[in-house]
């Protein structure tokens, strides 16, 4: 069983920036990708940024040149920087952990960013 634990939501003004982390228990980390998905207020969830085993990245178009996802395997976390935040970005950010074999998804319980402007 995987738990994730993320952090580092709030409250911040249009053009600051964020720092959220997401912690995985268990031993299956640094072997499978890992994301951040958000859910908008009335919204469906969307995927935010990915990344792989090998540090291969990608990005929702909305947050290109602003979020930069990041994982440092030995401390079983991945990070996600959100700088020049928009009102837009508020959400419910969740962390995520897809494993393979078997096909699994793994959620963490969701951090809450609020951007004002």
């Amino acid at each position: 069983q995987v738990q994730l634990v993320e952090s580092g939501g709030g409250l911040v003004q249009a053009g600051g920036s964020l720092r959220l982390s997401c912690v995985a228990s268990g031993s299956i980390f640094r072997t499978n990708t890992v994301a951040w998905y958000r859910q908008p207020p009335g919204k469906q969830r969307e995927l935010v940024a990915r990344i792989g085993t090998g540090g291969s990245t990608n990005y929702a178009d909305s947050v290109k040149g602003r979020f930069t996802i990041s994982r440092d395997n030995a401390k079983n976390t991945v990070y996600l920087q959100m700088n020049s935040l928009k009102p837009e970005d508020t959400a419910v950010y969740y962390c995520n952990l897809l494993r393979l074999f078997p096909r699994t998804d793994y959620w963490g319980q969701g951090t809450q960013v609020t951007v004002s402007s």
